[in-house]
């Protein structure tokens, strides 16, 4: 049985996410604090934590770095109420696998945990620099250089990437792509995919009409080729 540890000071919440995951057979266990959620994760070995950034005591950031510092390994999913991609960002800087920004629905957090839950159990690292053609993707620090030039990507395009180079030149479809970079019902039409895809390949592909990196395999998806 899988270990989460909510650290979360909305008492509701927590009851209603304990709820969810105990009924899909997951040990719960919660903390109302940053100091709390800190010291619970290093005793008790939860298999993922799922960490509130605006916490008393210590805040979300401060309880990712050092849980990250401790126990690099331990996969953590950020909840934030907080839509600036900047606050996002300095999340993911900082070691977390995933984020969901509130209000969120069960079913998409339920998604990403099991995404996280299940690269970290497959030992697959995604490596922090990843180079491809003259790209380099930082995954750590959300950066990206073109040419050696600056490249800017939201935190989207960045996740449609990670989970991209995890799936390295396997078909990925698009039901895929929303369920693990978006989440469930988050963005039931498959045609948003599509509308990333077209805005990445801007970006990252010397011609995009041509593209050499994200190839479109017709009626199925697409297939990453870095």
């Amino acid at each position: 049985m899988e270990t989460i540890l909510i650290v979360e000071d909305e008492k509701a919440m927590v009851t209603g996410l304990r709820f969810n995951l105990e009924a899909r057979g997951y040990r719960v266990l919660a903390a109302y604090d940053g100091e709390q959620g800190y010291r619970t994760a290093l005793e008790e070995h939860p298999d993922l934590v799922i960490l509130d950034l605006m916490l008393p005591k210590r805040n979300g950031y401060q309880v990712c770095r050092l849980l990250k510092e401790e126990v690099p390994a331990l996969p953590i999913v950020m909840l934030t109420a907080k839509s600036q991609e900047a606050e996002i960002v300095t999340g993911l800087e900082l070691g977390a696998d995933d984020y969901v920004t509130k209000p969120f629905s069960v079913l998409e957090l339920l998604a990403r945990i099991k995404a996280v839950l299940r690269r970290a159990q497959s030992g697959k690292r995604i490596p922090e620099d990843f180079h491809f053609g003259s790209l380099n993707i930082n995954f750590k620090k959300y950066s990206a250089r073109k040419k050696g030039k600056p490249l800017l990507l939201s935190p989207r395009e960045y996740e449609i990437l990670k989970y991209f180079v995890e799936r390295l030149g396997e078909i990925v479809s698009r039901e895929d792509l929303l369920n693990h970079v978006w989440g469930y019902d988050t963005f039931p039409n498959t045609r948003t995919v599509d509308t990333h895809i077209a805005k990445l390949r801007q970006k990252i592909e010397d011609n995009p009409n041509e593209p050499r990196y994200i190839i479109t395999i017709h009626g199925t998806g697409y297939k990453f080729l870095g």
